[in-house]
């Protein structure tokens, strides 16, 4: 089963996303600020990140960059920035994917499926 770490501040879209992604069967956990996001990586190391970039206490640009560091776990941006900076600094930071709210959930799904079927030996529900 794959793991995803979803980060992101807004309690009722952690709910709702995390309830879709269980019901795929994807184990989730869930950080609402960057420095939890961090120490929840180092606890479980993911198979996909769903990272908001505005976020509490460390934001997800600089999430995704201290990740990247070390780590090529798939990285999907989720988040309400949808200017083409945004999307350009989002991805040359280290994002696999770029994905703008709101969203559609079966297209989110397709994409989580897409970097994980990028990554070798990765077998996406």
């Amino acid at each position: 089963m794959p793991h995803v770490l979803l980060v992101d501040d807004e309690a009722a879209l952690c709910e709702s996303l995390t309830y879709t992604l269980q019901k795929e069967g994807y184990t989730v956990t869930t950080a609402a600020d960057g420095q939890s996001a961090i120490k929840q990586f180092h606890k479980q190391v993911p198979d996909v990140i769903l990272l908001d970039l505005m976020l509490p206490e460390v934001s997800g640009m600089e999430v995704c960059w201290r990740i990247r560091a070390f780590s090529d776990v798939p990285i999907v941006m989720l988040t309400a920035k949808d200017q083409d900076i945004d999307k350009i600094w989002g991805l040359e930071a280290g994002a696999d994917d770029y994905v703008t709210k709101p969203f559609n959930t079966r297209e989110l799904l397709a994409r989580i499926k897409a970097v994980l079927r990028r990554r070798p030996g990765e077998q996406p529900t």
